[in-house]
């Protein structure tokens, strides 16, 4: 029996979006000039996110110079986890000074779009937006020093060559994202 919705095929063009961000703005696809888009489904509440949060920061500072552009995406239910609503996302934003606009999917579309599951699960799009590597960032969620799969940095790296990724799918490990029950994707 399948536990999750069909992820987003590898070659499929990026879905379009447009949300508000914890500064204030909107942020949209087209808002994105860069080599490469990572798309991260995040939010405020989830242990692998907190976990994973400091690394994330880490590569997101070390690949913008390359062209690399993140956006974290919070497509939680507010209403039944207050903690992931907008203030607590500006507060989070403050607190933890992320490199990358932190954005609000209130009506969870866009997560429906992207087909994510789990927080944190990332997507990488090429320049012409074409997905290129969908999964974790390594293999150690809670174990930085334990990491031996650098998966995310090994997409980026073979991508800013011009290659393939050699794994363009992995296996995210993470807390579901929390829909609402009229939005709860469908399982086959």
């Amino acid at each position: 029996m399948q536990t999750h919705p069909d992820p987003l095929p590898i070659g499929s063009p990026a879905p379009d979006f447009e949300l508000p961000a914890t500064d204030g703005s909107r942020v949209g696809l087209g808002d994105i000039d860069a080599e490469l888009f990572v798309y991260v489904q995040g939010c405020n509440h989830c242990p692998m996110v907190l976990a994973y949060l400091d690394r994330l920061k880490a590569i997101a500072r070390a690949y913008a110079p390359r062209g690399v552009q993140f956006v974290m995406v919070n497509s939680n239910d507010a209403e039944a986890y207050p903690d992931d609503g907008f203030a607590p996302m500006q507060a989070f934003d403050r607190e933890h000074e992320l490199p990358f606009p932190y954005l609000w999917d209130e009506d969870q579309q866009v997560a429906r779009a992207y087909r994510t599951f789990r927080t944190p699960e990332l997507l990488v799009f090429d320049r012409e937006r074409v997905l290129r590597y969908h999964g974790r960032i390594d293999d150690a969620p809670k174990e930085p020093d334990a990491v031996t799969s650098h998966d995310l940095r090994d997409a980026l790296d073979a991508l800013l060559a011009g290659g393939e990724v050699a794994a363009p799918e992995t296996w995210a490990v993470g807390c579901t994202v929390k829909w609402r029950s009229e939005n709860a994707p469908v399982l086959s």
